[in-house]
């Protein structure tokens, strides 16, 4: 059994729509929908305070903790308790779990915050030198461990805060580049182009936390993807520190001298170096915006519409199709068009089974959008669409974001809720759905599983569950880990075993599967030479250390 404790501190908890938040709890109806379909307990989870966790003394030894000092200042390696506990670990349910009382929690002996590149640079030959772990840290908002502060075989680990990287640091626009340090945060981000009229147009459901080197780390794709292209698209250079030097790379828009050594360095999530700055493809700020809903009568008459829109290449930025059970919730508890008089509406023009088809498009006038917008739904009116304008497309734009806000309130009423991700070929793309859907069923009895197509492509798609189910009193954290296993065994025969959350710690036992031996051994090969010591996130990408 464990306790709950309060919120991190410095998240905004307020939600827009939905389940909206009422003094920090779900309204009635959320409630009672719950109880209703997932047989959740009356009785809410006791909310403790965050003096019951377990935080150890730290275990940086003075001579390395000198050297940080002499790099950083005195003011900016910190080992009181407060700052290493707001960076022990990410925002996965297991994450949150244990920072309410439930299961061990991983807690970095410091946290050193580097001014500037040069600064990361001589922190990690310091950590180097003194055999110190370094686990990147942005926005924090990993979901599969990746910034879990693990020591591996090194006596202490630091948690290296990347937040004072945090300056735009120039821009191009004839060539429509902008430099932005790794620890912007994604609103600024905005915020800064916006100044200069441009966006990245990457917005994916952790962007108010999420950083600019984090999204780079981790490969990100952005809500709006099919428009503005995955965060690796975005990448034209990138700054890259190393225990043993820092790479630079990105002279052109295109190169054929050897192989992309800036791919290698993108979703390596911290186990080759430290992304410092990134260069990336900045896109004119949208004057014009449409986001509507569409529904479609089952979900192969859904996928198969998204899948014809992609491989016609008319796909609008947003195109997020929600299976019949993820409609159903979604409507029953937000109301959606008063949701009975909308599910007769829906019968009346033979949509039984009614899955919703969210579709945005951003433009820089009102006859780009036009045309695109008509482009989008000729091909859709094949698949007999029912469309309701604005109003769902509209409440969905304004409330993309609630989800990492809206778990909290879930948590504290004793719900397991959690989220898994993966891709594969359209040919493939049911059979998948259903392995996944069979899998967490079968270990969570009784839960509810919705799926959504998040991320549409010519050849295939990704796919997104949440999960609902009443925590487990005995072994929450075992109740999750044991469903999540089973999914991803599920997964790994028919799909890749992460489309966007990266590997982290949690998908690290199936990347030999996906990539063979052969191919962790280039991994672990590329390693050894940036981090002869080992010491850049340790346990995090690879499936074991890799041998000296």
């Amino acid at each position: 059994m464990c306790n709950t404790v309060a919120m991190n501190p410095g998240i905004d908890h307020t939600l827009r729509g939905g389940w909206t938040l009422e003094g920090g709890k779900l309204p009635a109806h959320a409630l009672r929908w719950l109880r209703t379909r997932t047989g959740l307990s009356e009785h809410p989870t006791p909310v403790a305070p965050d003096s019951v966790l377990v935080v150890p003394e730290p275990e940086l030894g003075e001579a390395a903790r000198a050297d940080l000092v002499a790099v950083v200042g005195e003011e900016h390696v910190l080992l009181d308790r407060t700052a290493r506990l707001g960076r022990a670990g990410g925002l996965s349910y297991v994450d949150l779990l244990r920072h309410r009382g439930c299961g061990q929690l991983a807690v970095p002996d410091a946290v050193v915050l580097p001014a500037d590149p040069d600064e990361v640079l001589a922190v990690l030959k310091a950590c180097a030198e003194h055999n110190v772990g370094v686990v990147p840290f942005g926005g924090g908002t990993s979901v599969v461990g990746g910034v879990s502060a693990l020591r591996g075989d090194k006596p202490a680990v630091i948690a290296l805060d990347l937040v004072r990287l945090n300056r735009l640091v120039s821009v191009d626009p004839v060539s429509r580049l902008a430099v932005l340090q790794a620890g912007v945060r994604a609103p600024e981000a905005e915020r800064l182009l916006a100044a200069h009229g441009f966006t990245l147009g990457h917005f994916p459901q952790s962007f108010e936390r999420a950083t600019i080197g984090g999204f780079a780390a981790t490969r990100s794709a952005g809500q709006a993807s099919s428009g503005y292209g995955r965060f690796e698209d975005m990448v034209e250079g990138l700054r890259l520190a190393t225990p043993v030097g820092e790479l630079k790379l990105g002279v052109a828009p295109a190169t054929a001298a050897g192989p992309g050594l800036k791919d290698l360095v993108v979703g390596s999530e911290g186990a080759f170096g430290v992304i410092s700055e990134v260069t990336l493809r900045v896109r004119r700020a949208p004057t014009h915006r449409r986001y509507e809903g569409v529904f479609l009568d089952g979900w192969d008459r859904g996928h198969e519409a998204v899948r014809d829109l992609a491989q016609q290449r008319v796909l609008a930025d947003v195109t997020r199709l929600s299976d019949a059970e993820e409609t159903e919730i979604s409507l029953a508890l937000t109301g959606g068009l008063k949701s009975q008089a909308l599910t007769g509406y829906l019968r009346a023009r033979r949509v039984t089974d009614p899955c919703l088809l969210i579709l945005g498009w951003e433009a820089n006038s009102a006859a780009e959008l036009a045309a695109r917008r008509a482009a989008t739904l000729r091909v859709l009116r094949a698949h007999k669409p029912v469309r309701l304008g604005k109003v769902l497309g509209e409440a969905w734009r304004h409330g993309r974001y609630n989800g990492p806000r809206q778990r909290d309130a879930l948590l504290d009423a004793g719900v397991c809720v959690e989220t898994l991700e993966t891709a594969t070929h359209w040919s493939q793309l049911s059979t998948l759905r259903s392995a996944v859907r069979g899998a967490l069923l079968r270990s969570l009895p009784g839960a509810v599983v919705m799926c959504h197509v998040s991320h549409a492509y010519e050849t295939g798609a990704s796919l997104y569950f949440t999960v609902l189910v009443p925590r487990a009193t005995e072994d929450p954290i075992g109740q999750w880990q044991t469903a999540k296993s089973a999914a991803c065994r599920a997964i790994a025969p028919l799909g890749t075993i992460s489309h966007h959350h990266a590997v982290g710690t949690d998908h690290a036992p199936y990347l030999p599967g996906e990539v063979g031996e052969l191919g962790v051994r280039v991994i672990e090969s590329v390693k050894r030479e940036l981090d002869p010591t080992g010491v850049l996130n340790p346990g995090k990408l690879l499936p074991v250390p890799p041998k000296g």
